[in-house]
């Protein structure tokens, strides 16, 4: 058994195929299958099913799975480690992000990030600002930009990053396409699509309302609940109703002057957007790396 072999074990199972396994690691279908028989004969078990066409773990098979998927793991960060004291970063960084840093502001920042480190390759995890501190919280990603702060959460340190005033969002050809502010009571009369429980957006509108002694979901006239901001946008393009949403996410609309963006009179919806991370682990040098560059003053992105 080596490590080589368990990479061409894995490929077969996670594509359930010998000739897809091979096509992806530049194999023949005959070596990978003699690669999958020298690591059965060594375990003395078989490791794949063949049913009909497809390539199938038996329960042996499951279970060393599992362990190599450990090891390769180890071997990648082994091979990290030594690179990063040699003072060359290198290897995979898994990053959580709510919608508007995640589809908005993050990739316009990791273009100028790889061509500094080319060798880190940056996977981002969207989720609402809960799902996303909740993934950091048990590890999943290593750090992550949100637009909501977890005051329960002591352990996750929270440093600001970026400001952001939230807009209400209408069809330029609604009859507020005009105007450049409303009233709450305007609004209130209005059908309203709101984002899901957790999103960043919605904490920071119930915010500003109960500072005025209201609720989203009292008084106000909510058609619907949509759990993407693309979403969202749609449903306001359709005509289903208007809504409370980042600028950032609609500069296109906003240049072709398809949608509008008002304020509201008497809220407050500036917000901020975080970098965090869990204080109880340990950041790897790449999340550092990533840490110091987004937060650099003055960095060209």
């Amino acid at each position: 058994m080596d490590l080589w072999q368990l990479q061409i074990f894995c490929k077969v199972v996670e594509l359930a195929s010998f000739s897809k396994a091979g096509q992806a690691i530049h194999l023949s279908q005959p070596t990978v299958s003699s690669h999958i028989k020298d690591l059965e004969h060594h375990f003395g078990c078989p490791l794949i099913d063949r049913l009909s066409r497809r390539a199938v773990p038996t329960r042996a098979g499951e279970l060393l799975y599992a362990q190599a998927l450990k090891l390769l793991d180890l071997r990648d960060e082994t091979e990290m480690v030594i690179a990063n004291f040699q003072g060359h970063y290198r290897g995979p960084l898994r990053i959580g992000a709510s919608t508007i840093p995640g589809g908005y502001l993050l990739p316009r920042i990791i273009g100028g990030f790889n061509r500094r480190y080319p060798d880190i390759r940056i996977s981002i995890i969207i989720g609402d600002s809960h799902e996303i501190a909740m993934k950091i919280r048990n590890g999943t990603v290593e750090m992550g930009v949100i637009g909501a702060r977890f005051p329960g959460e002591e352990h996750l340190v929270e440093t600001s990053w970026m400001s952001d005033t939230l807009k209400l969002i209408v069809p330029s050809t609604h009859r507020w396409g005009t105007k450049s502010s409303i009233t709450i009571e305007e609004l209130r009369k209005e059908p309203l699509i709101v984002r899901e429980k957790g999103s960043g957006t919605l904490r920071t509108l119930n915010k500003a309302l109960l500072a005025r002694d209201l609720k989203v979901d009292e008084r106000l006239h909510i058609v619907a609940e949509i759990g993407n901001t693309a979403g969202v946008i749609g449903g306001i393009k359709s005509g289903l109703g208007v809504s409370v949403l980042s600028p950032k996410a609609i500069e296109d609309e906003l240049a072709n002057a398809t949608l509008k963006a008002l304020d509201i009179d008497g809220l407050d919806l500036e917000r901020q957007f975080y970098l965090v991370y869990d204080q109880r682990r340990t950041l790897s040098p790449l999340a550092q790396a990533f840490q110091r560059y987004i937060l650099q003053p003055g960095e060209e992105k």
